[in-house]
């Protein structure tokens, strides 16, 4: 999940909620949306390599 911050960032949070605090948890911020959906891709790849 991207978000777009007031600073003009993009925040990549994980998918889920984290049970104990019950918010996503904070995947890297990026400066374009680009570099955020391509870190989010490279997550996944990574998640089933």
């Amino acid at each position: 999940m991207i978000r777009k911050l007031k600073s003009g960032e993009y925040r990549l949070y994980s998918k889920k909620t984290d049970p104990t605090t019950k918010k996503r948890k904070n995947l890297g911020t990026f400066k374009t949306r680009a570099a955020a959906e391509k870190h989010e891709k490279e997550i996944q790849y990574f998640k089933r390599h």
